[in-house]
């Protein structure tokens, strides 16, 4: 992104009540993160391949954070439903967003809304990592860019969806799909503090 935008973007946010932090790259994004992390705090991480691939898990795990991810293989159903609950009451909670508009809003859809939820409401301190190709107009568009990654999505996780044969999303009944709750968030919720972290890199989906 050019100066201009990077600064008009994150005076949007600034104005919507986020607390926004620039960085150049990917791994000066996660020593970031990683310096505003206590040892002691407890960390949830969402469904989120740019935290992923920015190596915080591994990283915080090797700290001695105590970390709840329900990505870890060989997980039990109620495993992962526990693990889901800790995330929602861990201090910390890190994601990404599926859009962040120009205007400042965040945009997001799930399959089972547990990402969503804490991004809203229940850690105490929320990290929101966003590459530049998850930049956009508006919600017209962050709408249109969720559609057009979908289909990536679904992929990934295996799920039986008309979009994973397609490759473009359609308003599908398919038990698998993955598109059932959308949120905006146009101002910080009153009771969680948000801080996004744009990065001057191409992350995730």
């Amino acid at each position: 992104m050019i100066k201009d935008e990077v600064d008009r973007l994150i005076e949007a946010l600034n104005k919507n009540g986020f607390k926004t932090i620039y960085a150049e790259t990917g791994k000066e994004a996660a020593k970031i993160i990683m310096d505003s992390i206590s040892p002691e705090e407890t960390v949830g991480v969402g469904g989120s391949l740019t935290i992923r691939e920015l190596g915080l898990v591994e990283s915080l795990i090797n700290r001695g954070n105590k970390v709840f991810h329900h990505w870890r293989k060989g997980m039990t159903s109620e495993e992962v439903l526990e693990t889901l609950k800790n995330e929602l009451s861990s201090d910390v909670f890190l994601t990404s967003s599926n859009a962040v508009t120009m205007d400042g809003k965040l945009v997001n859809r799930d399959m089972v809304g547990n990402r969503v939820s804490a991004m809203i409401f229940g850690p105490k301190r929320v990290f929101v990592v966003v590459g530049v190709n998850k930049i956009v107009k508006d919600v017209n568009e962050a709408l249109e860019r969720i559609k057009r990654v979908a289909p990536l999505n679904a992929k990934r996780i295996g799920a039986k969806t008309p979009c994973v044969e397609s490759g473009y999303c359609v308003d599908c009944d398919s038990p698998d799909r993955i598109c059932r709750v959308t949120t905006i968030i146009e101002k910080v919720p009153s009771r969680t503090e948000i801080t996004v972290v744009l990065v001057n890199e191409s992350l995730g989906y």
